[in-house]
């Protein structure tokens, strides 16, 4: 008797196996991990030389160094829904290709700007790309759900996550040897020649499939129905809350990691690299592992056991006076960072329909960076009231409640959840 075919969640390890090297032989798959790796070279050189040719030409300045951070970071605010509702109008791989030759072309023309003119206009290398990035992200996913069963879905989440795994730990590195040796106008140089290898990868995705005509429907009246969209879907909505939490919480602490070694532990501020290095290959571990388990467990409990460990390890951290048991709580949060992002992505494409991927992100991610930069501002000020401890309580026990929203959704089959607004006519 013919199964059906959500029965195939059942894979032993050899059927997974199987799936897996079937995934790495899709064409779309080899092609958006090519670009991957290329766009992280260019992004992780860029980051870093411009990190330390700002702090050369400002002698230090912790304004200018969080200029680059607010250059980054903005464009999501006012582009991720901008852009995630025009990536449900445009073809998807034409948008990628374009964000990644405008992204080149503003890299360029900023390294002529250096060369003749002012040196401030660095900053402008982040924030272009950042805004090009609004569009051209949600236009991936939009890829991912056209070209990846949905059997596979998890699993190329799962590479595609180990990816930035692998250059957390060795992009730092990466950025400051070609600062130091060869410094910021190859590095830009660098930066944009990888963007222009990038675009020419993605001219070997599939073909866009030719979208049916969209009436009269207008810019806004997409984006009203985007919202309508999320709030119309119980998963989608919980999921929203879950990510407002979780923002909370994990902005809360960003920017201590630092004082938490020297002010907590007693110790120089340069083992915090050391923090941030056992951090990055846990990350690398734990993307090979969501590999291997894929077919084995649901998003939604990947996702919540990600936030649980993570909430487990600030607690930990808070409460340490040890380096190395601050020292395995970092690992273990660096272990479930990928399992947090790869259950998001999965629930997000499982659970949307095609025309909405892009509102859906362009809703949802501001949710989450929103959330972390109103605690960011916040982290500082409350360590310096209340010392460094009560303020990781707080962000553990922020990371709990955003686990707790997610448990109705263990109780629901992502093939059962029917949004309840459609895309206007």
């Amino acid at each position: 008797m013919e199964q059906p075919p959500r029965k195939k969640r059942g894979m032993n390890m050899t059927q997974a196996r199987s799936s897996a090297l079937g995934l790495f032989r899709n064409r779309f798959v080899q092609v958006i991990l090519l670009s991957g790796f290329l766009l992280q070279i260019g992004i992780w050189v860029r980051n870093y030389s411009i990190l330390l040719y700002v702090t050369d030409m400002t002698e230090g300045s912790k304004v200018a160094v969080s200029l680059i951070s607010v250059a980054e970071f903005l464009p999501i605010f006012v582009f991720s829904f901008i852009g995630g509702t025009f990536a449900d109008r445009w073809l998807p791989k034409r948008t990628m290709i374009w964000c990644d030759f405008l992204s080149a072309v503003s890299i360029f023309t900023v390294l002529l700007t250096l060369h003749y003119g002012s040196w401030k206009a660095i900053f402008f290398v982040t924030f272009v790309s950042s805004i090009l990035s609004q569009f051209s992200q949600p236009s991936g996913l939009k890829l991912f759900k056209l070209h990846v069963p949905e059997e596979f879905l998890q699993t190329g989440m799962s590479a595609y996550q180990t990816l930035f795994a692998i250059f957390m730990v060795l992009g730092p590195g990466i950025g400051t040897v070609v600062y130091s040796h060869l410094g910021i106008q190859f590095a830009i140089a660098i930066t944009g020649f990888m963007f222009l290898l990038s675009a020419g990868a993605l001219l070997f995705l599939p073909a866009d499939r030719v979208q049916g005509e969209r009436g009269e429907s207008h810019v806004w009246t997409e984006m009203k129905a985007g919202f309508g969209y999320v709030l119309g879907s119980r998963l989608l909505s919980r999921l929203g809350g879950s990510f407002f939490f979780a923002g909370l919480g994990i902005g809360l602490i960003q920017p201590l990691a630092i004082f938490l070694i020297t002010d907590r532990l007693g110790l120089p501020k340069e083992r915090l690299s050391w923090l941030l290095t056992v951090n990055g290959i846990a990350m690398l571990i734990g993307g090979g592992l969501a590999i291997a388990f894929a077919s084995k467990i649901s998003p939604q409990k990947l996702l919540a056991l990600g936030t649980v460990v993570s909430a487990v390890a600030i607690f930990v951290c808070g409460l340490s006076t040890s380096f190395p048991l601050t020292m395995v709580a970092q690992f273990f949060s660096g272990l479930v960072g990928p399992f947090i992002q790869i259950g998001i992505n999965t629930m997000v494409l499982r659970n949307t329909e095609e025309a909405f991927v892009g509102r859906v992100n362009g809703i949802l991610n501001p949710l989450f960076m929103g959330a972390m930069v109103i605690t960011m501002t916040l982290g500082g000020w409350l360590a310096g009231l209340f010392e460094l401890t009560p303020v990781y309580l707080l962000s553990a026990l922020l990371l709990l409640v955003s686990a707790f929203i997610l448990v109705p959704l263990f109780r629901m089959r992502e093939e059962q959840e029917e949004p309840a607004v459609r895309e206007p006519a």
